[in-house]
């Protein structure tokens, strides 16, 4: 019998492959578990049902796959070819039946997996193109995948749970957040997880006086990417707590 393994060698890449896999199984139990009725009732997120949130996750796939491709063929192939196509997309398939809904989100992780696995392992620093026009090595798109899933898992609004995200995927969110936070000019911000005693520091000089927050980790992760939490509180310089976090900046 012949046994498919991933191409790449790179053990950082095959960790990241694990988070995404794990995500995508995490986001399948949690669509699996919705009837078709709950399907089409609102989702997390302002302005979009449960099936916006699935629709866009299965077209997610696809549109990473084509950068996959890219970076096998070196033959440019977008992920979508504009931000209204990829809206038209996600409102089209959002109005799909349960059942082709069910049938995108499987068939599109599995045709992203199975183009991750049979990459070369010398094209994964190949440079591709994200939909927010940064160019990346290929490799990152499994770190896009990866946090697409999670959080998303959690949009759908059926009982997902922010500790259910592993550890290292709430603080590589928590540095992503804060990496494009820096990028954008915001206002400094430093995050304590007091479960795990993580620091997270951002600094922008002359940017103004340092935000800080303390939480569980995993309420740290929601708050800073925008999704609901709690126990996440505001301290002073001195450390004392001075009242509930606002509202985060926004993310992407």
């Amino acid at each position: 019998m012949v046994r498919f393994v991933d191409q790449v060698t790179d053990p950082a890449v095959l960790g990241d492959l694990a988070h995404a896999r794990l995500g995508q199984a995490y986001f399948s139990r949690k669509l699996n578990e919705l009837d078709t009725e709950e399907l089409y009732e609102p989702s997390r997120l302002p302005g979009w049902s449960r099936a916006h949130v699935v629709a866009h996750v299965g077209y997610n796939a696809r549109a990473i796959a084509r950068l996959v491709e890219w970076a096998e063929t070196g033959v440019e192939t977008p992920m979508y070819s504009s931000k209204e196509a990829r809206d038209r997309e996600i409102d089209f398939g959002a109005t799909l039946s349960a059942r082709a809904l069910r049938h995108l989100s499987d068939h599109a992780s599995v045709q992203l997996d199975v183009a991750w696995r049979d990459l070369p392992d010398d094209r994964w620093k190949m440079e591709v193109r994200s939909a927010l026009g940064r160019q990346i090595p290929v490799s990152e798109t499994v770190w896009m995948r990866t946090r697409e899933l999670w959080l998303h898992a959690l949009d759908l609004g059926n009982g997902g749970r922010a500790q259910d995200i592993p550890e290292p995927v709430q603080r590589r969110l928590i540095d992503d957040v804060l990496g494009t936070w820096s990028v954008r000019g915001e206002k400094p911000v430093e995050a304590r997880a007091t479960d795990a005693g993580d620091r997270f520091v951002m600094t922008n000089e002359g940017r103004g006086a340092v935000t800080i927050v303390a939480g569980p980790l995993a309420q740290i992760a929601m708050w800073a990417t925008g999704r609901p939490y709690a126990d996440v509180t505001l301290l002073d310089e001195t450390g004392a707590t001075t009242g509930m976090a606002p509202p985060a900046p926004r993310w992407i």
